[in-house]
């Protein structure tokens, strides 16, 4: 029972896609066949960075795709994006929804919901999830392919300082060459500043996504400028290249946010404390081995075992 219950938490922790099917979910809408050599994440919900377990997993996680679109789109039209109803909403957050033509080296902004992602409002800390659904138009003039990757990323508001994202792979209509849009937003992911905990303040962090740069995506997977999220690192794909040797701190061009961050959110205990307040089978501290963004379909099998241990001994306490 005592594995049991650490198993739940960290299965029910934190919030995923659930359509259109993010890659490898095991809990997906119209999701298609795993690929071979792959297998079902079911760790899904968890974010691929922490700050305070000094973590950053590969953008997208996973870089084989699956074999066929997990959703057909038209530029121009309505979608709903829906997410999974185990799940826990950390105050809310900045949400991005974006999309990217190069494989996932780059991702352009197509929608927005920052400050209260997933509670629609201030509602203080808590972990309750009010909106699960989010229905957006398709920029008109998004490019065609049949080999697009759209992503949801988010920074939480209460809690571990922590990334999250989901990719799914899709197919576009359209008759436009390229789209500009803002680049999308990376925080609390390593060689990335850090956006501390907002504390009520639902401000907390919006200058990183208000003065995030203008980029140009094509349908045939060119993009200018061609850095990575924020333009500080060369190549998305390099952004965790040390992860495998490096378990300690961010990056040194991250080095002041990190000490800040330390400085205000040093009792990571009391943040938990808090949460388990709400909701105390939801809150949990995910602690992932470090894996080298080389290795981006590496079984996350290790990763849960750790998890599950860490949530375990949380709710001992």
């Amino acid at each position: 029972l005592y594995g049991l219950a650490g198993t739940l938490v960290c299965v029910q922790a934190h919030i995923s896609l659930k359509s259109p099917c993010p890659r490898y979910s095991p809990t997906g809408e119209n999701c298609p066949v795993v690929p071979a050599g792959q297998q079902l994440d079911q760790e899904m919900n968890a974010p691929i960075s922490s700050v305070q377990q000094g973590f950053s997993k590969p953008f997208c996680k996973y870089s084989t795709p699956w074999p066929t679109p997990a959703a057909k789109w038209t530029a121009g039209q309505s979608i709903t994006v829906k997410f999974g109803k185990h799940a826990v909403s950390h105050s809310g957050g900045h949400c991005e929804f974006s999309m990217s033509y190069d494989g996932g080296k780059t991702f352009v902004i197509i929608h927005q919901e920052l400050q209260y992602c997933f509670v629609g409002q201030n509602l203080g800390v808590t972990n309750e999830v009010k909106i699960f659904d989010y229905t957006f138009d398709l920029p008109k003039d998004l490019p065609a392919s049949d080999k697009a990757i759209f992503a949801w990323s988010w920074v939480n508001a209460s809690g571990n300082r922590e990334f999250y994202m989901n990719c799914a792979d899709v197919a576009i209509s359209g008759t436009s060459k390229s789209f500009t849009g803002k680049q999308m937003a990376v925080a609390n992911y390593k060689g990335y500043p850090t956006i501390p905990e907002f504390n009520g303040n639902y401000n907390t962090g919006l200058d990183l996504y208000k003065n995030a740069r203008s980029i140009t995506v094509t349908g045939t997977g060119a993009s200018s400028p061609a850095n990575g999220p924020n333009g500080n690192i060369q190549d998305s794909n390099d952004a965790a290249s040390d992860s495998g040797e490096d378990t300690g701190a961010f990056h040194k061009g991250n080095t002041e946010n990190t000490d800040a961050t330390e400085k205000g959110l040093t009792d990571d205990a009391n943040d938990t404390d808090t949460n388990n307040a709400i909701d105390a089978a939801t809150e949990g501290t995910d602690n992932a081995a470090p894996e080298d963004i080389n290795d981006a379909t590496t079984d996350s099998t290790s990763d849960a075992d750790m998890d599950g241990a860490v949530e375990a001994s949380e709710m001992d306490k």
